[in-house]
């Protein structure tokens, strides 16, 4: 009786496992839907900045003189770094390595976690010079450097918020990962993740050239 009990709970569980709903297109079009919104947003800010650098070309020019390009490199080897260990990640839970893919997606955290210290001096030094928007110093100076320091802000500051989300994100994939809510058959919510990643990867890619390397 126990035995045929015990084989009836299995065959009831593995039934119930195998009935669970998994719209995974579903879930991927959903993901691409957001993705495609996030693009439109920066697109927009792309344009104006492409829009105002027309009108102030040798302001854009000195202003970016000023940004610490070195920097601004690392911080792209470190999100390219990060984009690796995270589409890694996928392979290793595919694979059904679960130690492996948690391994690798703390390390895509961390290296979010170095690029947003980075960015954090940076604007602590540029602040400390007096260099942020509305300021007495770029009163001062021609109206196209306040307006590139204002987009540089405003563009690096909405990036930078989107790698915090994506860190936290990473977070929750190493709980859901802990939690065996991801697994070799079932990494939908893993694999959307590192869409949004690239995503911010991608983005940064585009902000560097603008900022960094205008001059």
């Amino acid at each position: 009786m126990t035995s045929a009990a015990a084989e009836s709970t299995t065959e009831t569980k593995a039934a119930g496992h195998a009935g669970e709903h998994r719209d995974y297109i579903g879930a991927k079009l959903g993901m691409w839907i957001f993705i495609f919104t996030e693009l439109i947003l920066f697109g927009g800010l792309f344009v104006a900045y492409g829009m105002y650098r027309a009108l102030y070309p040798q302001d854009f020019h000195h202003a970016s003189g000023e940004l610490n390009v070195t920097l601004g490199v690392i911080n792209t080897l470190v999100l390219l770094t990060s984009s690796l260990t995270i589409a890694m990640s996928i392979t290793a839970i595919r694979l059904g390595k679960k130690l492996q893919a948690m391994a690798l997606l703390s390390t895509t955290a961390v290296f979010g976690c170095v690029f947003l210290i980075n960015k954090f001096f940076e604007w602590k030094a540029k602040i400390h010079h007096g260099i942020f928007p509305s300021s007495p110093l770029l009163a001062q100076r021609p109206h196209g450097e306040a307006l590139f320091f204002s987009l540089y802000y405003g563009m690096t500051g909405l990036h930078g918020l989107h790698v915090t989300v994506g860190v936290v994100l990473m977070v929750i994939m190493l709980v859901l990962l802990s939690r065996n809510k991801i697994r070799h058959d079932d990494f939908i919510k893993l694999e959307n993740a590192g869409l949004y990643w690239h995503l911010v990867d991608v983005i940064w890619i585009f902000l560097l050239p603008l900022f960094y390397l205008a001059a």
